[in-house]
């Protein structure tokens, strides 16, 4: 197992329920391939520079324990999911 920080900015055209819906389905996926150390929701943030046209992003951080193999499976729902539009997971 190791170390990992995942951080993910959705998309502000998301409504709350969404985000609550995508962060459970985050901690549903870590648990079940490792163990969650923390989540924290930075909240909404204006970017650097605009994605896909949008300005501000809601950000999410996620701190886990996870196997190396479901790496690959958790970039694969993150790539798929278009209420995500940016991530980066971190090996620490």
């Amino acid at each position: 197992m190791n170390n990992y920080e995942a951080v993910i900015i959705l998309s502000m055209k998301v409504a709350d329920e969404e985000k609550v819906a995508f962060a459970e389905k985050m901690k549903e996926f870590i648990n079940k391939n490792g163990e969650l150390a923390n989540i924290d929701e930075w909240g909404k943030r204006t970017l650097a520079y605009d994605i896909k046209k949008e300005k501000e992003g809601f950000y999410i951080v996620l701190t886990f324990t996870a196997k190396p193999e479901s790496m690959s499976e958790m970039d694969r729902i993150l790539r798929l999911d278009e209420r995500v539009l940016k991530y980066i997971v971190v090996k620490k």
